[in-house]
């Protein structure tokens, strides 16, 4: 029997209290408005107390509005069934499609036991040089892009869900602005991977506290499709927002904010996501690749800050590209060592001489006399940034390696890049300037 209350105690922005003995943390409840009813959960207990988030927002409800508790948390369908589908951020059909109550499953239930994990050791592919040969994406990892507002975040992970070398992509959006939400859609329709993915989409449109659902859904029906064999890929953008909508449920709980004014368990509301990552024994796998918009470009910024500690490295997109310094993916040692043999030094030998490259560009800008060294430097950089760095290239591992060597070839003599003899007599390309300017 559902228990109904008819009086709400306080409004305070899309938090309502209702006098509800009994009430259990998580537990939903239908709350009526001038529109219908909305979805609520129960996000604190105070004796009879019961506080709750409601997810379509307060707006229309009054104090004399009704509160029916369901006695059970919030779930989703896992079926398969929801491959293709597009829904909002609490699991209800945004497409047009009909509701689906089969294989129904409850959200935000705890990380994997450690114990049952498995150490990763296979490389998700995706086509992008930076990240397949410098920072390799390794499966069953959590990482997040660093970017600043402006950047195309978006197309990059878009193009990461279509050439992705997984068996299911589900993308969590939060706070996404409706032009990127079809951008999202009609590029995974376009590509013809609609077969393979799912969609749940918080708009700026929708009310904020909604986004915080959407995490904690795509995680749920990740976890389902892992324990049945799939490799998950799971692209969560933008994760600002998510904590953003955190901060603003906390300020009205009126807790004592921390840094910045985020609530004082961000580190563990963050890490409570992030940890679902995980390979499985003898099923499949969860890798989450999420977006983290940093403020003012702000490292320090609490959430960066947070999701450093807890990731697995970071992809730091500016200025349209993946910079190899500020990236860092600490699996790919698990993998470099199983693709080519010149896979690590070679691209230890691109970054050092890059880095090079940006000494000579400050030199350049100071006035200073350039050296024919400079000069070398300086064509190194220009094909580097051209051929592998820019996020229109399209090449397999293998292509994006033998580039590496075109482009070594080019601009300087074997002895001049500090590789091993071995590597340079079986990889030096005799024809690079062919294939340089191709």
């Amino acid at each position: 029997m559902f228990k109904t209350y008819s009086r709400v105690n306080r409004i305070a922005g899309n938090v309502i209290v209702v006098s509800a003995p009994g009430a259990a943390y998580g537990e939903l409840a239908h709350v009526s408005t001038d529109a219908g009813f909305s979805l609520a959960n129960v996000i604190r207990i105070d004796g009879d107390q019961a506080y709750l988030q409601v997810f379509r927002g307060s707006s229309g409800i009054s104090t004399e509005a009704r509160v029916r508790f369901l006695g059970r948390e919030l779930t989703v369908s896992c079926s398969e069934n929801v491959i293709g589908r597009v829904f909002d951020g609490t699991g209800r059909p945004r497409d047009g499609g009909p509701a689906l109550e089969e294989a129904l499953v409850p959200v935000g239930g705890p990380p994997v036991n450690p114990v049952k994990r498995v150490i990763p050791s296979r490389m998700i592919r995706t086509g992008i040089p930076m990240i397949d040969m410098f920072n390799s994406l390794v499966e069953s990892q959590k990482i997040s892009v660093f970017t600043v507002a402006g950047e195309p975040s978006n197309e990059l992970i878009a193009r990461v869900a279509l050439q992705a070398e997984v068996d299911a992509i589900i993308l969590g959006g939060m706070g996404l602005r409706y032009q990127d939400y079809l951008f999202f859609r009609n590029a995974v329709e376009a590509q013809g991977a609609l077969d393979r993915t799912v969609l749940f989409v918080h708009t700026a449109a929708d009310p904020v506290v909604e986004a915080l659902a959407v995490p904690d859904v795509a995680l749920a029906v990740a976890e389902r499709f892992a324990l049945g064999g799939k490799r998950v890929l799971v692209l969560l953008s933008d994760m600002m927002n998510f904590c953003d909508a955190l901060k603003e449920i906390a300020i009205i709980m009126e807790q004592i904010p921390s840094n910045r004014g985020y609530p004082g368990d961000l580190y563990s509301q963050l890490a409570s996501r992030y940890e679902k990552a995980v390979d499985f024994e003898g099923a499949g796998s969860i890798t989450i690749l999420s977006v983290t918009t940093m403020p003012g470009n702000d490292l320090t910024h609490p959430v960066p800050d947070n999701t450093g500690y807890i990731t697995e490295g970071q992809y730091y997109l500016y200025k349209g590209r993946i910079e190899p310094f500020g990236s860092l993916s600490r699996l790919k040692q698990f993998v470099n060592r199983k693709t080519r043999e010149d896979h690590r030094p070679l691209m230890d030998a691109m970054v050092q001489l890059y880095a090079y490259y940006q000494d000579t560009l400050e030199k350049k800008a100071m006035g200073f006399r350039l050296s024919d060294w400079d000069r070398k430097l300086l064509r190194y950089g220009r094909f580097f940034e051209q051929k592998l760095m820019d996020l229109s290239v399209d090449l397999p591992l293998e292509g994006a390696l033998d580039t590496g060597w075109d482009i070594l070839s080019e601009c300087f003599l074997p002895e001049e890049t500090g590789l091993r003899s071995s590597l340079i007599q079986a990889h030096w390309r005799g024809d690079a300037r062919e294939a340089i300017t191709a």
